[in-house]
């Protein structure tokens, strides 16, 4: 038994759960369904469990199955933790730092790319994040650091610090119908037009929105460069940073919306106060004092 219960069958059944279905999971695991399939057929039989009642339209855990998840979920983090701590003892440099964000361009962490590779062999890795996911990606230790908008509620294991802040423009196509309105920009005439969002990156946590009204129509689309693809398209409106704004005003491609008013957004840095390294400890005091020389801290 001890030979079938590996931590990646472990990896997998969380994937499972995670994900809603094994064809999800398969997709976040970079493995085919059946792959994934046959490893849970396979690990059912040298168990001699059911993880999974299959009676119905859709495979669920069993009571044996959920134990098995939840106790086995508890021996994942103890074999990361087991790692980062060893390669933190032994090389004092954690062998990767993820940094997940948000409204950021991804070529604002370039200089801290190349910078950190003068100093540490420590991998790096950028991951787009949305709302609630930025939150849970650092709630779940899929990014050590992160850099967004100031939440309302802080958790209790995390130090927040404010890089500073930038305004959020309501923008649209300049040829867009809400240019021609006569009525004042408020929530009855905004719910009149499509708004382009970008879908929260949460797996798990209650998904969150922004500037959206319930009964407004709207694209959902996947980031942020898609984002700005689809409201130079005319195809709705949407909020964006004013930096980003003001180049595609210039170009002609967006037009801000007249009546609107800007929105002021607190950026902030945080991380978890445990598993603290030297890639983390240097990456944080680089991105605080990169920020102010950055067009964000001007």
């Amino acid at each position: 038994m001890s030979n079938s219960l590996t931590l990646e069958a472990l990896q997998v059944l969380d994937a499972i759960d995670r994900r809603g279905s094994f064809a999800a999971a398969a997709q976040e695991l970079n493995r085919a369904p059946s792959s994934l399939s046959y490893q849970v057929q396979k690990l059912e039989q040298d168990l001699d469990l059911i993880i999974f009642d299959r009676s119905g339209h859709k495979a669920v855990f069993t009571e044996a199955g959920q134990l098995l998840l939840n106790r086995g979920r508890i021996l994942l983090s103890a074999a990361n933790d087991l790692v980062e701590d060893a390669n933190i003892l032994a090389h004092g440099w954690e062998l990767e730092i993820s940094i997940a964000y948000d409204l950021l361009p991804i070529d604002f962490f370039f200089p801290l790319v190349r910078d950190l590779a003068s100093v540490s062999k420590s991998r790096v890795k950028l991951q787009e994040e949305v709302l609630a996911g930025c939150w849970e990606a650092l709630s779940y230790d899929r990014a050590d650091l992160l850099i967004c908008p100031k939440p309302e509620h802080i958790p209790l294991d995390v130090k927040v610090e404010v890089l500073g802040s930038f305004d959020m423009v309501w923008v649209a196509s300049p040829d867009h119908i809400v240019h021609k309105r006569t009525s004042q920009f408020d929530q009855t005439s905004r719910k009149k037009y499509r708004a382009i969002v970008i879908a929260d990156s949460a797996r798990t946590a209650p998904r969150l929105s922004r500037n959206l009204i319930d009964d407004q129509p709207r694209l959902t689309v996947s980031n942020f460069p898609v984002k700005i693809d689809a409201l130079c398209a005319g195809l709705g409106i949407g909020t964006l940073p004013r930096h980003i704004a003001d180049t595609l005003v210039t170009e002609n491609k967006l037009a801000i919306i007249e009546g609107s008013e800007a929105q002021s957004l607190d950026m902030v840095i945080a991380w978890r106060r445990n598993k603290m390294g030297k890639s983390k400890s240097w990456c944080i005091q680089y991105l605080k004092k990169y920020w102010k020389l950055s067009e964000f801290g001007r």
